[in-house]
Formats: C-alpha cells, sequence, structure tokens
C-alpha cells in the first residue's frame, strides 16, 4: 500500500508519528493509499518551516510572486489533463 508523507519546506519528511490514516478512492470506495498522520512535533516543525518560507517570499516583488504562482498552476494543469 502507498504511503503519502508529509512535504515540509519542498521535501517529503516521514514525520515522527507512526499513525496512518486510510485514504480511499470516491468513484469505488476501495482503500488506494495511507497518508502518514502528524504529531504535534511534525505540525510545530511545518509551521516554524512556514514562516520563514513567508518571510522570504513575502519580500519577493508582486510581479514576481504572481509568475512563480501560474507557473505552479500551468504545471498542476498539466499533470492532471
Amino acid at each position: 500500500m502507498k504511503l503519502i508523507e508529509h512535504f515540509v519546506g519542498g521535501k517529503i519528511i516521514p514525520g515522527t508519528s507512526d499513525k496512518k490514516g486510510k485514504v480511499f478512492n470516491p468513484a469505488t470506495g476501495e482503500q488506494e493509499k495511507e497518508v502518514s498522520l502528524a504529531s504535534k512535533a511534525d505540525l510545530d516543525q511545518a509551521v516554524i518551516t512556514a514562516k520563514k518560507a513567508f518571510d522570504e517570499w513575502s519580500l519577493k516583488p508582486s510581479l514576481q510572486r504572481a509568475r512563480i504562482m501560474f507557473k505552479f498552476k500551468e504545471l498542476i494543469e498539466k499533470k492532471f489533463r
């Protein structure tokens, strides 16, 4: 069974909790994957990482941020068409 782990700071990290949740396909009702559930420590670290990223991101000019977001949107649409 494929395990979905945490994505923090641009990296996939396993987290510290042994708890997992089931991920079901809504069309079939069958379990397709498992997701690693976060511990409080995992969540705290993700918040710290996000705050640091925001500090750097917020200093970028708005035009640059917009271009990055539109490129991200384009990549998502390309992958899921």
